[in-house]
């Protein structure tokens, strides 16, 4: 029973040091941290493509037209008559 005891206490103990480390590592580094998420964030909106969104070397940011225009060969609505 004393060894049950002792490898539960030395279990315990494991994952004390592992959060009390984990969250020391954090403090340490969170401001490293901030800035790696920051960085990620702003190329999955900005998708790799600069500090404007690739504006700036003369090509225009894409407004999407093409992706609203009905297709060609879409039915059209009878129109009632009176």
């Amino acid at each position: 029973m004393q060894k049950l005891i002792n490898v539960l206490a030395l279990a315990s103990t494991a994952v004390s040091v592992a959060v009390v480390g984990t969250a020391g590592y954090v403090y340490v580094n969170r401001e490293a941290i901030i800035e790696d998420v920051k960085e990620k964030a702003m190329e999955a909106v900005l998708g790799g493509a600069g500090g404007l969104g690739g504006a700036v070397g003369g090509s225009a940011l894409p407004i999407g037209t093409p992706d609203l225009a009905p297709p060609a060969d879409q039915a059209v609505a009878p129109t009632p008559q009176f």
